[in-house]
């Protein structure tokens, strides 16, 4: 028997919703992100929840004769036939969903969209991955009819909604109040908290620890998709640079260092070309780039320097899978460690990346800002800053002690009128400590709420 892959419940079925509602026909929507988040399997459940007739149309497998009906985008007709008789499919005029899967590796099906939209009969959702990279849709008109958004792995929520917890939101409540959790309701959402940074949010890891897998078998399913990303990353830079850019993401992150340093990997790289492949790396969605802003006001855009930057994966279950990657396959007991609070290690740079994770989840870019300490030769840093209204959120994550904070109480002694609540993010319950909000990890999320 072959085995089904689950289907969790995930908050951009909304966007879904509301763009089919809203837009009825009149753009396509392509859904972007990183391999094996997930975008296939949303996009067909939602054509099987909302529509009389999904079909799927997977490019990675689809057959030259396929391909062949997009060479006349001026006969839609005959290529609707075509699509109708290759799936096998009779189509329902304005309640038919066509999903072009993988459709990067097709872009003649992509510039087909604004036809299809235009003739108005059916509704289309694209899904890609590396979408972005210019050779692959270097030669084909991008359709104005196009609307996006980027899936990224599953947040904590959903994480909890995938294991039966349907709850969390009452916490929404708590957050607002800045009122403690009872102590006992608190060290479970931790441990819960925990497990999902163990695990993360790519779907099939999920799914292997919803299943009861061991985090031995977990990490091996994390290893393979990151060798997917590895073989992605040389086929689109033969010389493995990106690839050793995204596996020295921990290492830098580790050295505690004001930015991403290149020339610890390899000092032949010219400066033009590393951008560029930086720029191809962001673009396949696997990593998440913290900014370095020079002005942490609003606007903070405007004074971004293009020199300084960190890098997190976009997922921390992976990202944990790649800090142990000098074994063959993590043991339980480092899983067991990390769970129970008992690893050894540092774990600054590992609820770092939990945190770029669920800020960019909760629809934030993320940026960090350093300054000079009073020697003039080390430098105060604030790990992130979000807008809110007219003012900044600035953040700090602790893994362990919420004190000292000397960097977030020189930020508030210098751009004070500028802020709005200064927040520590950290293992304990949500309060205040020293007229600066400390929220648990677990609670980041909640920060697009407030």
């Amino acid at each position: 028997m072959v085995a089904v892959a689950s289907i969790f419940r995930r908050k951009a079925y909304d966007v879904l919703r509301d763009w089919k509602d809203r837009s009825n026909g009149s753009t396509a929507m392509l859904i972007e992100g990183s391999r094996r988040v997930g975008k296939s399997t949303l996009a067909k459940s939602f054509g099987d929840r909302e529509y009389s007739v999904c079909v799927v149309i997977d490019f990675s497998k689809a057959s030259p004769r396929l391909k062949d009906l997009f060479d006349d985008l001026e006969d839609i007709d005959a290529l609707l036939r075509g699509l109708q008789l290759h799936t096998k499919r009779i189509f329902k005029e304005r309640d038919t969903l066509i999903v072009f899967d993988e459709v990067q590796r097709f872009p003649r099906a992509r510039e087909s969209i604004k036809a299809l939209v235009q003739d108005g009969r059916y509704d289309y959702i694209e899904t890609g991955s590396l979408i972005s990279i210019k050779k692959n849709v270097e030669n084909i008109l991008i359709p104005s009819e196009e609307e996006s958004f980027i899936l990224h792995p599953m947040d904590f929520e959903e994480f909890l909604w995938a294991n039966g917890n349907e709850t969390f939101g009452l916490l929404e409540g708590v957050f607002r109040d800045r009122k403690g959790l009872d102590d006992s309701i608190h060290s479970v959402m931790m441990k819960r908290y925990m497990e999902y940074i163990a695990v993360g949010g790519m779907p099939q890891a999920v799914e292997a620890f919803v299943n009861g897998k061991s985090y031995q078998e977990i990490d091996r399913v994390k290893r393979n998709i990151i060798k997917l990303y590895m073989d992605d990353f040389r086929k689109i830079d033969s010389s493995g640079m990106i690839g050793r850019y995204y596996s020295n993401i921990p290492s830098e992150l580790s050295r505690e260092t004001m930015r991403y340093r290149t020339t610890n990997i390899d000092e032949s790289v010219g400066p033009n070309r590393e951008k560029e492949l930086f720029a191809e790396l962001e673009d396949s969605k696997t990593v998440i780039v913290n900014r370095h802003v020079n002005d942490p006001r609003v606007g903070m855009s405007m004074t971004l320097d293009p020199d300084f930057f960190k890098m997190y994966l976009e997922d921390t279950g992976l990202f944990v899978t790649l800090c142990f990657m000098d074994k063959d396959i993590s043991d339980n007991i480092i899983y067991e460690h990390l769970v129970s609070g008992k690893l050894p290690a540092n774990l600054g740079y590992v609820f770092e990346n939990a945190v770029a994770q669920a800020l960019v989840a909760a629809g934030y870019k993320t940026f960090y800002h350093t300054f000079p300490k009073e020697d003039n030769r080390h430098y105060y840093e604030i790990d992130f800053i979000i807008p809110s209204g007219k003012k900044i959120i600035p953040i700090e994550v602790k893994s362990s002690k919420i004190r000292p904070h000397k960097s977030m109480d020189k930020f508030i002694e210098k751009h004070g009128r500028d802020i709005d609540v200064p927040i520590i993010i950290s293992t304990k319950n949500i309060g205040e400590v020293d007229s600066i909000m400390n929220i648990p990890i677990y609670m980041t999320g909640f920060l697009n709420r407030k």
